[in-house]
């Protein structure tokens, strides 16, 4: 069997080939014209099904099939089609539908001054440089950190991922990423990943001391290293950090002159309960990346928020993309913005988080294929296993798919976990039809495999 992809589902197995060849005729066909003129790919090319339409939670199939998106690649946490930030966008393309590069604009700025001021400190503390992804993100990034320090080496975590650029996969620790591409950015160190479960490295106490003494230790002999880049909560599996994990991480970096940059770009804008996920860790970041939901789900926007004293070569060129201060890009992120203060929905995430998190729970105590629910905010893991000890890819696959035939669409992370990213304005109702579709997807998978429930 073809080896699951870390950082999410296959498209290799028996059950994406069943899945496809029972597709209608409307969705078939257009899934078929996909395929002859696109480079296939294992996360994407064969796609899973033809969608024509969103709206909310909602997507609406070719064959007029409607599923509830708890995957949406992490960009929709107002759900499709937000009507405020749709009229932003439309109203931004009617006035300046493109800002050359060399020119400012009024939106631009005023999302530039909205994100700084949301840090601590504000406009004066931090800067700003806006991005059309947030792979582009990343790799401004890691520029500006060695312009700032003058340290090409990066300090980064194994099973992460930042992006599939080569300068994002070369600090990226998935392997599906990294593999067969021959050289990459040199320099880039890999540490255990801060998990709250046993480590493989050696840990021995829940709090992960080792790895951070072992992160010291690694500096110490790296007088190169000027960056560390992490996902301050692992979005693919959802693991929140050991207890004081990055505090840890925060005083190290300090005592080396070490730039600690949060890839906060999948898990930021209330997804977590907070704006921003390392509010929950009492930590501040030198370099902040946002991406994905920034956009609001409508268009592609990223941004590098980075302390204001960073900014040390105004005769370099850190960002200069063609489309870096999008009108368009920018009023839909502002209408995000807006959006999550106005309809409180931090506090929207973490209410409905744990009324999730718990039923879950309950979902645990009656299927013996979860192993652990994780959550923060409205972002939860489900880990599966099988009674038997064998690896679990495929039991998730198989849970996926009597998921999506009952009309519930979400991620696997790292082979084995289901990852469930709904939107934060979904109604409750919806919540019920997916606890109700995953119960009993995880009884026919159980009973396709032989277990009982």
């Amino acid at each position: 069997m073809t080896r699951s992809p870390g950082e999410g589902d296959g498209n290799l197995g028996p059950l994406r080939a069943a899945w496809r060849a029972a597709r209608g005729p409307a969705g078939r066909a257009l899934l078929e014209r996909d395929e002859r003129v696109f480079f296939r790919q294992v996360l994407s090319t064969p796609c899973l099904e033809a969608v024509v339409a969103a709206d909310g939670p909602w997507l609406l199939t070719a064959d007029g099939t409607r599923i509830l998106d708890f995957h949406g690649n992490s960009v929709h946490q107002l759900g499709h089609g937000h009507p405020a930030v749709v009229e932003a966008v439309v109203e931004a393309l009617r006035s300046l539908p493109f800002c050359p590069r060399r020119y400012t604009n009024p939106w631009a700025v005023r999302l530039a001054e909205r994100l700084v001021a949301a840090l601590p400190g504000g406009i004066g503390a931090w800067k700003c440089l806006l991005a059309p992804s947030g792979s582009v993100a990343v790799g401004i990034a890691l520029k500006l950190a060695r312009y700032a320090t003058g340290r090409p080496g990066v300090v980064a975590f194994e099973g992460s991922f930042h992006g599939a650029g080569l300068d994002a996969a070369s600090v990226s620790g998935e392997p599906l990423f990294r593999e067969g591409l021959g050289p990459l950015l040199p320099g880039v160190r890999f540490l255990p990943p801060p998990t709250r479960g046993p480590c493989r490295f050696g840990c021995r106490d829940a709090a992960h001391r080792g790895c951070t003494e072992a992160l010291a230790e690694l500096l110490a002999r790296s007088p190169d290293v000027g960056a560390l880049i992490a996902e301050p909560v692992r979005w693919t599996t959802v693991e929140p950090p050991p207890e004081g994990y990055w505090q840890r991480v925060r005083a190290i970096c300090d005592r080396f002159g070490v730039l600690l940059i949060f890839d906060e770009i999948p898990s930021a804008l209330a997804r977590t309960g907070c704006l921003f996920p390392h509010e929950h860790f009492d930590v501040v970041p030198d370099v902040l990346l946002l991406g994905k939901g920034l956009g609001g789900g409508v268009w592609p926007q990223a941004a590098v928020l980075a302390r204001a004293d960073l900014d040390r070569v105004p005769d370099k060129a850190i960002g200069h993309y063609t489309h870096e201060k999008s009108p368009a890009g920018s009023a839909a992120a502002l209408a995000t913005l807006e959006v999550i203060e106005r309809e409180d929905l931090c506090a929207r995430a973490a209410r409905l988080g744990a009324d999730l998190a718990a039923r879950l729970e309950a979902l645990r105590a009656r299927h013996p294929l979860i192993a652990a629910v994780r959550a923060i905010g409205l972002m939860l893991g489900v880990e599966l296993r099988r009674p038997d000890g064998a690896p679990a890819a495929a039991l998730a696959d198989r849970v996926l798919y009597a998921s999506l035939s009952r009309g519930l669409s979400f991620k696997i992370g790292g082979g084995h976990v289901l990852t469930l990213c709904p939107p934060i304005t979904i109604g409750e109702g919806e919540l019920d039809t997916a606890v109700a579709i995953l119960d009993a997807a995880l009884a026919e998978a159980a009973a396709a495999e032989g277990f009982r429930t």
